[in-house]
């Protein structure tokens, strides 16, 4: 797939977006074809090196960017060439994924088991131990907590994590 496809695609510029953040997206938004210095493209971006140095490293981290180095031989200084490489981002999200889906089945296990009490007054919510702890009383307002149902919760994460081994193809039976 061509970097164009690619950028073009809400999810993927999404997730570049929270790689590399605000002042990294102009770089990983405007791969260039070929081999650049992070030099040439903080100019051609008109943006700060460090800052283009920052998203080529995080690019670099997550398999989206490689760089070979060469030496100048009369000065002795490296130049860092990058190249993009923007074929791993289908992997990287489908990886993204597969931990989104472990950390929920976790998530969901946790809250089936474990009851759960909440200030409403403050919005916060204690485990039984912690509520009996400080006898069934909110430690910041006093008030009393009360026994939290939290099968809304658990009935979307289990509804998200349907989702996802619809998509990832997960036999949750297996």
């Amino acid at each position: 797939m061509a970097f164009e496809d690619l950028l073009e695609d809400p999810v993927i510029q999404k997730y570049l977006h929270e790689l590399v953040g605000p002042k990294g997206m102009p770089v990983a938004a405007a791969p260039p074809d070929g081999e650049v210095t992070d030099e040439e493209l903080a100019e051609e971006l008109d943006l700060e090196l460090n800052d283009v140095r920052r998203a080529l490293f995080i690019l670099y981290e997550n398999d989206l960017a490689s760089y070979r180095r060469l030496r100048d031989e009369d000065s002795g200084w490296l130049t860092y060439l990058w190249t993009f490489e923007y074929d791993n981002i289908p992997e990287n999200l489908e990886e993204e994924m597969y931990r989104l889906y472990d950390a929920l089945e976790d998530r969901r296990e946790y809250e089936r088991n474990h009851e759960f009490y909440l200030c409403e007054i403050c919005s916060i919510r204690f485990e039984f131990g912690e509520a009996m702890d400080f006898g069934f009383e909110c430690p910041e307002c006093g008030s009393p907590v009360e026994s939290m149902d939290n099968d809304r919760l658990v009935n979307s994460m289990d509804d998200r994590l349907d989702a996802l081994e619809d998509e990832l193809n997960i036999d949750a039976d297996a």
